[in-house]
């Protein structure tokens, strides 16, 4: 009993730190969802924050490191921990501090039911620790240093493989208006023109951003979240959206602009997330997700 009141406890304190981070980025107007791309190196596009063994972080983890690369100003994509550091027989420089994200997942107990039978039961469970960006630790392997500032990948080969990406999903694009939406009804995504747009790349992210609404639709990921999040569920859907659209932009080497009309949203998402201190770690749940579903249609195709 004292043992689970005690994991209770530190789940709490997880949920809170981390969204109590993004709070205070989103009241300083800042998104770390979307700043990594104008505070790169010029001409090199952004990246998934990657683990000491090249895998890619996901979730809300993303968010996490992508705000401390802005606020500490690090180029290099890398994180680790002191003991993986240690390993690699380097070592974190004196007075650097960690950066905290999340390790979540789930353990398998059996227990005897009421008809005596040995039953399953996952149990979902939730920790905190502490990550290093390589350009805070000294002695690593040459492949671990920060790198030089890169060429980029040419802006039209970038955006043709970013449109190849887009049309592999299947989904129905239209052009014609002066506004971008998804149709849930008409399952029919709707964007201006590409002259309309301010550059060839803010289209491919506003298209990012449509086509994360597409997956929500109930034939696909069939996203509902009216009973949890009442009048605020369709800005809590334009959350999902904005963070996929960075997860998918990221991925693809896409430099997305941010809208203005997507401002207004702000106070509706500090207000989201100060009455519910998981709704960060769904948001980015569900918009992980979204970029795990249009990556699954290119392998199936």
């Amino acid at each position: 009993m004292h043992a689970s009141a005690a994991t209770s406890t530190t789940r709490v304190d997880v949920y809170t730190r981390v969204t109590e981070k993004i709070i205070a980025d989103l009241e300083n107007v800042r998104r770390p969802w979307h700043k990594p791309w104008t505070d790169n190196v010029a001409g090199t596009p952004a990246t998934m924050p990657l683990r000491h063994n090249g895998v890619a972080y996901r979730g809300v983890n993303v968010l996490l490191l992508w705000g401390a690369a802005i606020e500490r100003g690090y180029r290099a994509p890398i994180w680790m921990t002191f003991k993986q550091a240690q390993e690699l027989g380097a070592h974190v420089k004196k007075g650097e501090t960690g950066t905290p994200i999340v390790y979540a997942n789930r353990i398998t107990a059996t227990e005897t039911g009421e008809n005596g039978e040995d039953e399953e039961r996952h149990i979902a469970f939730m920790k905190g620790y502490t990550v290093f960006n390589v350009e805070q630790i000294e002695g690593l392997p040459a492949q671990y240093q920060p790198p030089a500032a890169a060429s980029a990948i040419p802006l039209p080969e970038t955006l043709v493989a970013a449109e190849r990406f887009f049309a592999t999903t299947g989904a129905t694009f239209r052009h014609g208006g002066n506004r971008a939406c998804y149709s849930r009804a008409a399952d029919v995504i709707q964007l201006p023109p590409l002259a309309a747009f301010h550059d060839a790349e803010s289209y491919a992210a506003t298209k990012a951003h449509e086509l994360v609404h597409w997956t929500g639709h109930g034939t696909r990921l069939a996203r509902e979240f009216g009973k949890r999040f009442g009048d605020n569920a369709y800005a809590f859907e334009e959350l999902i959206a904005e963070l996929g659209a960075a997860f998918l932009c990221a991925m693809l080497g896409v430099t997305p602009e941010i809208q203005p009309d997507h401002a207004d949203y702000l106070a509706y998402w500090l207000s989201i997330l100060k009455a519910d201190k998981r709704a960060i770690f769904t948001a980015a749940a569900q918009a992980q997700a979204a970029a795990d579903f249009l990556h699954s249609l290119q392998s199936s195709q």
